[in-house]
């Protein structure tokens, strides 16, 4: 975890909540997702000076999601960094350089894990699983911990406009008591009295948050369609009328 999530509310009503001042035009074309993936375009919040200038203003922008660090050869290997694991965060260099001034916000409207319930018929080596769409109690965005990099194409040209490429990794920690019953981790969500202090530049230990009680969550259990990426849209979400799950985790 965290290996797939949703991200559909509109721009402007993520910049009302999250008090964003500059929505990047990239973000702005970004379409809604409700299965989105390892490598995908993401929506980010991040706090940043613009070069030449002391102002720090908070900005929506997109990164890919699966941190690229700035030292590898090739952006290959974001799609194994999805995740950063908030117990070793300060042992890793791909998280650690980040983690002290490349914070951000991943914009997600919740997100979907897969409860294992045991063999898929008598013998079988395959394990039966129940999704399950896990999101906020109440309304407002899932303000998933995050960080970001920037990595440099060392063949492209100083004029090529994508000769950089920004990309983002969700930070995970164990799940709560609650949450285990389906998985035994879960994405850091932040709750609103935590973004200032994660987004700030000027924090360069935010370990205590690492700590912080997660935002209020619920689930649903929904059905198999969101295991394939090709499939997307608002049905993703809606309740699994027949689950197979024995003991339904409704929080």
């Amino acid at each position: 975890m965290c290996g797939r999530f949703a991200s559909f509310t509109q721009d402007q009503d993520l910049a009302d909540e999250l008090a964003i001042a500059e929505i990047a035009d990239d973000a702005r074309l970004l379409p809604p997702s409700w299965n989105v993936a390892p490598t995908d375009p993401v929506r980010v919040v991040v706090e940043r000076a613009a070069r030449g200038s002391s102002d720090v203003t908070r900005s929506m922008r997109v990164a890919r999601w699966g941190l690229v660090p700035s030292w590898a050869k090739d952006p290959g290997v974001g799609a194994r960094m999805i995740n950063a694991r908030s117990e070793t965060l300060l042992d890793k260099p791909a998280f650690a350089k980040p983690f002290a001034a490349r914070r951000c916000l991943v914009l997600a409207d919740g997100y979907y894990e897969w409860r294992k319930l045991g063999p898929a018929a008598p013998g079988s080596k395959k394990v039966a699983k129940q999704p399950y769409w896990i999101h906020p109690a109440g309304s407002g965005v899932a303000a998933l911990a995050g960080l970001y990099e920037f990595w440099r194409n060392p063949a492209a040209s100083e004029t090529d406009p994508d000769r950089w490429l920004v990309s983002t990794t969700v930070v995970t920690r164990a799940a709560s008591e609650a949450m285990t019953a389906i998985h035994d981790r879960m994405p850091l969500v932040l709750p609103p009295s935590a973004w200032d202090q994660w987004l700030d530049p000027s924090v360069t230990d935010a370990s205590d948050l690492l700590e912080i009680d997660n935002a209020p969550l619920t689930t649903r259990p929904v059905r198999d369609a969101v295991g394939s990426v090709r499939n997307d849209g608002p049905e993703l979400i809606e309740e699994d009328p027949a689950p197979r799950d024995p003991q339904p985790v409704l929080l």
